[in-house]
């Protein structure tokens, strides 16, 4: 049976289904159906943004982090100066 699939996208390739649903032609039938249809397929490609979002500034945070981490680790290694 055929279905439709909102999936986020995401450059970690960690994807997610946010929405899936399996429908029929003849589902398509009823006006009631088909409205009904695009509210849920609208929620859930709000949802899938909203999570993409939180995804990129998550994302965005860590590489900040690894960022003051290794410049970090860089300034110990430097010679320290010794005045005598």
């Amino acid at each position: 049976m055929p279905q439709i699939l909102v999936v986020t996208e995401s450059p970690a390739d960690d994807s997610a289904v946010v929405y899936r649903e399996r429908i029929s032609t003849a589902d398509l039938e009823s006006a009631h159906f088909s409205g009904q249809l695009v509210e849920r397929v609208a929620w859930a490609v709000e949802d899938a943004h909203l999570f993409e979002r939180r995804a990129s500034i998550d994302g965005d945070r860590e590489a900040d982090r690894q960022q003051r981490s290794s410049l970090a680790e860089q300034g110990d290694a430097r010679p320290q100066l010794v005045r005598l």
